[in-house]
């Protein structure tokens, strides 16, 4: 066996391979000989059919199931022959059989980067300090009422804050009605924001069976691709207007929201609890993200452009789903899929980068998933959407599965062990809008 290993860029390798006339020719043979056996052609009984006339039937087929076959048997030795460390499937190409009996294939392969591992114990990451005060709770409770209110018709005034107003609603763009943006007896909570503060200001004054027209300006970074960055004209009219009939706040009050609460103080001291877990929440996200970003600062080098684009392909797949979810399309969004690639691939990049960081760190400090660590986290998925944990584990029974979600956990271990280690401060202070003010 003949190979060769080119450096083709700073993380790409070809490989040449170059097998024996007397190996191909054998599993040629082999594969010939058991096709003999059931193969059935006009003219000739079966196993009787002679190997020429196989030949000129199925030369197309034996040859290619057996470069795959000859593939398969040989790339990995070939790999670990060569001490080449490739980390993506390899592409292969130019296959092909010799003259001379020999079979050649050429596997092009990304490698992984090295490189040296820089500060990353004893980082200094701000942190946001956990406070709950009182007015945190009392916004909680007036949401609560105002979710739990008893709706009534109202038809002698026009539309007011808080009431739940039904429209019907047609979207113009440049003049031209967008299909996608129309609905009837649609439920707006006006003062909610759930359909943009401006759409929902513009409904206060309306009376019953108005119809009206207004502009919303959506801006660039709005999160709907259909809306953002364009002047929508919305032609409205308003079908039913319901206010809401809200109750005092007391123990009954409380009792409504819940049969484990017996007095508004319990329900007060339950949503201090909540509010504080979601604090601690997306500060312990905040602090994993400074973390990663301080590691991608302090450690520079290239990588693969194969796993980049994986990742890229990855990420404008969630996005196609998510707008199917919403009954739409790339294209009907007006977005263009290799825009969409192009605006991501820096976030994809980002996220290689700091796979390969954190692996790095995982190494050197021996950090390994163990058996606990899998059945925490099937047991996390099982509480995450009320199924049994034996259900769970169903659904990782093949390799291309569970890979994943090992390297989600031994990340999530490596993070931890990284928080550990990492030094918090306080956030600098932020002067107000009068205090840059007198000094500019």
């Amino acid at each position: 066996m003949d190979v060769q290993v080119e450096e083709t860029g700073t993380l790409t390798r070809k490989i040449t391979v170059t097998l024996p006339a007397e190996d191909v020719q054998g599993k040629l043979d082999a594969a010939y000989d058991k096709l003999k056996k059931d193969v059935k052609l006009k003219g000739f009984r079966r196993g009787k059919v002679p190997r020429a006339v196989i030949v000129k039937h199925y030369k197309q087929q034996v040859e290619g199931e057996v470069g795959e076959k000859l593939v398969q048997d040989t790339y990995f030795d070939v790999v670990e022959k060569e001490k080449v460390d490739p980390i993506v499937h390899p592409e292969i190409t130019s296959v092909r059989y010799n003259e001379d009996g020999t079979y050649t294939y050429v596997a092009e392969v990304d490698v992984r980067p090295e490189f040296s591992l820089n500060v990353y114990k004893g980082l200094e990451v701000e942190k946001e300090p956990i406070v709950v005060n009182d007015e945190d709770i009392d916004r909680e409770l007036v949401e609560m009422r105002r979710n739990m209110a008893a709706l009534r018709s109202v038809t002698d005034r026009p539309v007011q804050q808080d009431d739940v107003v039904t429209v019907d609603f047609q979207g113009y763009h440049n003049g031209e009605a967008m299909p996608s943006v129309h609905n009837d007896n649609y439920s707006v909570d006006v003062g909610s924001g759930r359909m943009g503060a401006e759409f929902e200001e513009r409904l206060v004054g309306m009376q019953l069976n108005e119809e009206g027209s207004h502009e919303v300006d959506f801006p660039a970074n709005h999160p709907n691709p259909i809306l953002k960055g364009k002047k929508i004209e919305f032609r409205t009219v308003v079908r039913d207007i319901k206010e809401r009939v809200l109750v005092e706040f007391d123990d009954e009050f409380a009792k409504d929201v819940g049969e484990e609460f017996t007095t508004l103080a319990e329900l007060k001291d339950s949503i201090r609890a909540r509010l504080k877990g979601q604090q601690e929440e997306r500060a312990a996200g905040a602090v994993t993200d400074r973390i990663m970003q301080k590691l991608l600062d302090n450690h520079d080098f290239p990588v693969p452009k194969r796993l980049v684009a994986y990742e890229i392909e990855q990420m404008v797949k969630q996005t196609v789903e998510q707008l199917e979810q919403s009954g739409l399309s790339l294209e009907a969004a007006g977005i263009s899929r290799e825009k969409l690639a192009q605006d991501k691939e820096p976030i994809a990049e980002k996220r290689v980068r700091g796979d390969f960081i954190l692996k790095k760190i995982g190494e050197v400090e021996e950090i390994k998933v163990e058996e606990e660590d899998m059945e925490r986290g099937f047991q996390r998925i099982a509480t995450m959407y009320n199924m049994p944990v034996a259900k769970v584990k169903e659904h990782f029974r093949k390799r291309e599965d569970i890979l994943p979600f090992v390297n989600e956990l031994l990340n999530e271990k490596i993070l931890t062990f990284l928080r550990e280690q990492t030094v918090f401060i306080e956030p600098a202070p932020v002067a107000d809008d009068g205090e840059a003010g007198s000094e500019s």
